[in-house]
């Protein structure tokens, strides 16, 4: 089954926090911990990772915090996801190794299958960007079932 890493759905609960606050103002990561119950190393982790990314940058001291760029929102889920996992996509063991063969390759029957549905998930996730998740009004069945009814995020 396909699943975002863990470390992606920490990115993006940042970056839609950090939306929702006027351009410019900081977040540091105990504030999103915080609020939403995450564990702060990995948080610590992943915004640093952005920051090295480009796409928020940090600003040091002890009222610092980290800063949306303005550019956050055209970078596609693809290159999002990446980022936070260090690595090209691939969805199977096959397209991940670049430098291995994988061992049944010769006789494997779904190389050529895989790699289309590869292609296409890539092609997929390439074409949503940050602002297409991160401004969206769906509501939130978190906040819904603490009586919050119609709140969105």
């Amino acid at each position: 089954m396909l699943k975002l890493n863990r470390k992606v759905e920490y990115g993006l609960i940042a970056m839609k926090h950090m939306v929702g606050k006027p351009m410019g103002e900081l977040t540091s990561v105990r504030e999103i911990c915080d609020l939403y119950g995450t564990p702060f190393d990995p948080v610590a982790h992943v915004m640093r990772l952005l920051n090295t990314g480009g796409l928020v940058k940090s600003e040091q001291g002890a009222h610092g915090g980290y800063r949306l760029m303005e550019n956050v929102m055209m970078v596609s889920f693809r290159d999002f996801i990446q980022l936070i996992e260090g690595y090209p996509l691939a969805f199977t063991d096959c397209l991940r190794m670049e430098d291995m063969r994988c061992t049944i390759n010769n006789k494997c029957n779904i190389v050529g299958p895989m790699t289309h549905f590869h292609n296409r998930i890539k092609e997929f996730l390439e074409s949503i960007n940050l602002g297409d998740l991160l401004e969206e009004r769906v509501p939130s069945p978190f906040l819904a079932a603490q009586g919050e009814g119609s709140t969105y995020v």
